[in-house]
């Protein structure tokens, strides 16, 4: 039943909220045309802000109080019963499909989802390793949480302010204008914190709650002119269309469709075509389900594309999104509905709530404890699920100074205490060594140091564009490296280096079979000494030029070569196919022609072959390939997390490779 119009009842604004819930969907379906999609989520923090403010301004203007308690068990009733319902099936659906790894995950979701902190979460769980976005099936309740939290600071704010009220409007004002300035400086530096975390997003709630005050103190007819509409839809539907998605975001960008939403806002009692448009019972409708279809529609898209062998196809996008409209019709219908009219008591509503809270946290606790229950899984399949999750590492030895020659880079020894005999230098391939190289130095009781920074060769002299890095982070190599040379000399203890990279990677300038899509441009940097037309000319000058400047700090120097290369092999892929029978066996999939995996190494191998006498080339190749082909797989476990990282498990068992390295330093103390 669609709400009749009454003098408070602002029926565009329910048409607004289908706008907003419609860009978020169709930008998580990857619907062409809507690639800025994901600003939906401001056009609701702007409503979200109006709704509140104007129902806590009124109380506070009527009663000269806010009843804080009852205005959160209010929202509680409000929001509760669907977000529970969507949280429990999900849960019980997440247990059928998902990996131990993914499960894991997702136990920690649920906990964080209860207690509405998953943007917290969500702002730490950045990583090399992390799950992408689409396989985070609670990503979308981010947004709750930040509302969450506002709905718990915003009448505390107005209560203090309650004995001024003349002041209250210039105190949110600058309150709105720090947020928002803090929003655009910090999005340069770190965007995640922007994007997820509510001090940086307060300002779009605030400028709905602005927006609210102002209205009930000037008792506003919310009409100036059709052009305020004009501008405000076009903002927004530009926005939702043009926005880049990406590390900009929000920052001032965020401006665009909130002015938008605020002009709509503004001007939504005109009687314009805009507004007959929004007011409309269609728009109207799905307005009224927004809520709910925002919900149901990510865990729908997630769980579908996780289960699904390749890419959705468009029918089944669309078919999901149909779907997504019936669950939302239904629980607004049968739930939202029902609970916000009071169709039970307080007292049981607060029981099953607290029900409903602790067998999520029981539930998600569990999960996440048990390791994400892989004795789901027949041995066969485990093979390739234990090694999809074969990654976790203990690093809280790292530490990262602030001052000094070493600032902002993280250090983490591993071995015994005491200053380092040992640097392990290198990208991504270091932090999969990592568990063999420790065993190997406690084992030979010498301390050392390992810094690591993903895509980035541990060489001297060169700069790299990558297509998966931000321009922060490319700049940031060469930057990192050169700090790291100059500093190397604080290292008094030192007397071997060990250089570890994805040379063929860095030589070829792309990925290969599964991940050939990528690619790397390595250059000179100015006023380096290294040179070269190619990519592989570049890199054996870099090579030279860092083994030639580090020979004066070190005694020794060791190069890693590259484990061979198994193009298509990952093991998260390969176990969920097996799972979901999408595939039948594993076994082409994790193993490669030797000849195959020696042609797409030969340019990097090559290089390694030329350096000086003074650099020793350990070999890891034996220890996975015989002659006829080189495998992922031994004695039973797979030793590889994707095509090109070792699991911990395969690192411990390759440890023999750096006994000689830590040989000769025990034979030179």
């Amino acid at each position: 039943m669609i709400p009749s119009h009454s003098k408070s009842y602002r029926p565009e604004l329910d048409g607004l909220r289908s706008i907003a819930v419609l860009a978020v969907v169709f930008y998580h379906f990857a619907t062409p045309g809507f690639s800025g999609g994901f600003v939906g989520v401001d056009i609701f923090f702007v409503l979200s802000g109006f709704f509140i403010g104007r129902l806590l301004w009124v109380e506070l203007s009527q009663t000269g109080s806010i009843n804080y308690l009852n205005f959160l068990f209010r929202r509680l009733r409000r929001l509760a019963p669907a977000y529970f319902l969507m949280l429990i099936v999900v849960s019980v659906v997440a247990y059928q499909v998902l990996l131990p790894f993914e499960y894991r995950f997702f136990g920690k979701e649920l906990i964080s989802s209860t207690v509405y902190l998953s943007n917290i979460m969500y702002f730490r769980e950045e990583g090399y390793f992390d799950i992408g976005a689409d396989s985070k099936n609670l990503l979308h309740t981010w947004s709750l949480s930040v509302e969450e939290q506002f709905y718990i600071f915003l009448p505390l704010i107005l209560l203090l302010l309650s004995r001024w009220m003349h002041a209250q409007i210039w105190v949110i004002a600058a309150l709105l204008a720090t947020s928002f300035i803090a929003c655009v400086i910090l999005t340069k530096v770190s965007q995640p914190a922007t994007f997820f975390l509510f001090p940086f997003r307060a300002w779009e709630l605030l400028t709905g709650v602005l927006l609210a005050i102002l209205g009930q103190r000037q008792n506003t007819s919310w009409t100036i002119h059709a052009t305020v509409s004009w501008l405000g839809i076009t903002l927004i539907l530009g926005s939702i269309v043009l926005m880049p998605a990406g590390n900009g975001f929000p920052g001032a960008l965020a401006l665009f469709p909130v002015l938008g939403t605020a002009l709509l806002i503004i001007n939504g009692r005109h009687n314009n075509i805009i507004n007959r448009t929004l007011s409309h019972r269609v728009p109207v409708f799905i307005g009224l389900i927004s809520y709910s279809l925002y919900l149901w529609h990510w865990p729908l898209m997630t769980l579908s594309k996780y289960t699904s062998d390749g890419d959705l196809s468009v029918l089944q996008k669309a078919a999901l999104i149909c779907l997504a409209v019936v669950f939302a019709w239904v629980s607004w219908r049968f739930v939202e509905t029902p609970f916000r009219r009071g169709a039970v008591s307080g007292k049981v509503f607060l029981s099953g709530a607290a029900i409903a809270s602790i067998f999520t946290l029981g539930t998600g606790g569990m999960i996440y404890l048990k390791d994400g229950a892989p004795g789901r899984f027949p041995d066969d399949i485990r093979i390739h699920v234990d090694a999809a999750g074969d990654f976790l590492q203990d690093w809280s030895r790292c530490e990262t100074a602030t001052t000094g020659p070493w600032a902002q880079i993280e250090l983490c020894p591993i071995g015994p205490e005491g200053p380092p005999r040992v640097l392990i230098w290198g990208d991504s391939h270091t932090r999969a060594f990592k568990e063999g190289l420790e065993m190997a130095a406690w084992e030979a009781d010498i301390p050392a140091l390992i810094i690591w920074r993903a895509g980035c060769p541990p060489l001297l002299g060169i700069g790299k564009e990558e297509d998966t890095a931000t321009p922060m982070q490319n700049d940031a190599c060469a930057q990192t490296n050169a700090q790291i040379a100059s500093a190397i000399a604080d290292l008094e203890a030192v007397e071997a280096l060990l250089l570890i990279g994805r040379w063929a990677y860095y030589a070829e300038g792309t990925g290969v079979g599964r991940d050939a899509h990528i690619n790397i441009n390595l250059f000179p940097m100015p006023d380096s000494p290294v040179t070269g037309a190619t990519q592989k000319q570049i890199l054996a000058s870099a090579f030279a030029h860092s083994i030639e400047t580090q020979s004066v700090n070190f005694d020794q120097i060791y190069v890693l070569r590259q484990v061979p290369e198994i193009a298509w092999y990952s093991a998260r892929d390969t176990a969920r196919r097996l799972v979901h029978g999408h595939l039948d066996t594993a076994k082409d999939l994790s193993r490669i022609a030797r000849a195959e995996a020696e042609i797409r190494a030969q340019g990097a191998d090559g290089i390694l072959a030329s350096l000086p006498e003074t650099a020793t080339v350990l070999d890891p190749w034996p220890m996975f390939c015989d002659q006829e082909e080189c495998s992922a797989i031994h004695e039973g476990r797979s030793n590889y997390f994707d095509n090109n990282h070792i699991t911990n498990t395969g690192a411990r068992r390759v440890r023999q490779l750096f006994e000689g390295l830590f040989q000769d330093l025990q034979e030179a103390g």
